[in-house]
């Protein structure tokens, strides 16, 4: 029997440092659209069985230009921006019935390829874990979470890089932010997440720490092309993201 996919998008965040202080960072256009279309693209391509973008600031432009695009997407609020953990719990009670398997994108990474996600999903189905995160190999991993590998090429930790030894500093390996988890075990893990934070947000690396307290695998398989998982945070990346789109044609 096929195991079943949701997908959650990301996408309630401000970007405070892109030009526009009252534009959702995920409506800046990379190829002609805006980035969240891009992601919203891929995840159909997948043919999950639900697909949910988190909406937050600025959310009417988002819903509304989404529903004219995409009739399938289903929309949640998050109402207070308090951290990734936080908009994934948004969504509990719409996944509440559903047992299968579920990816979380990011709404400001435009690039990720449909081979990518999928493999990721693949590799997740084959692995035994309970998640299964996706990594990218960087020349210059300063301010990522870098991965901290067992032996049997699971994940040991996620190593914040304020956080990290000299030693673990030089590990190129970093956490990408996007993840495929088991439904029950992911919510389970977000119950138990507090704002133990400067910040006062829920951070969804954190459910890391409840699968790894009670033994539970976690993987990773890492994108071949580091700017397929690009981040958009300033003009900058943006900029370069449409450099890399344009090269692919």
């Amino acid at each position: 029997m096929t195991t079943e996919l949701a997908v959650l998008i990301l996408a309630a965040g401000k970007g405070k440092r892109m030009r526009n202080p009252n534009m959702a960072k995920v409506m800046y256009e990379v190829g002609g659209k805006p980035m969240v279309e891009h992601v919203v693209d891929l995840a159909l391509k997948l043919e999950p069985r639900r697909t949910f973008v988190i909406v937050g600031w600025q959310k009417d432009s988002v819903i509304q230009h989404l529903r004219n695009t995409h009739k399938l997407v289903e929309f949640v609020e998050q109402g207070e921006q308090l951290g990734t953990g936080h908009a994934v719990m948004q969504t509990e009670e719409h996944l509440k019935e559903f047992s299968g398997d579920v990816l979380v994108l990011s709404g400001d990474v435009p690039l990720l390829t449909e081979s990518t996600a999928s493999a990721l999903v693949g590799y997740h189905r084959t692995s035994s874990a309970v998640a299964t995160i996706l990594t990218a190999t960087l020349r210059d991993p300063t301010g990522y979470g870098r991965i901290v590998r067992n032996k049997d090429g699971s994940v040991k930790k996620i190593v914040e890089d304020k956080d990290a030894t000299n030693k673990e500093k030089d590990i190129k390996e970093i956490n990408t932010g996007i993840y495929v988890f088991q439904t029950k075990e992911l919510f389970q893990g977000l119950q138990q997440l507090k704002p133990s934070n400067a910040q006062g947000e829920y951070y969804l690396t954190d459910v890391f720490e409840f699968f790894w307290s009670n033994k539970l695998r976690v993987s990773a398989v890492k994108a071949l092309d580091a700017f397929e998982v690009m981040g958009i945070n300033d003009f900058e990346q943006l900029q370069r993201a449409q450099k890399v789109l344009a090269l692919r044609g």
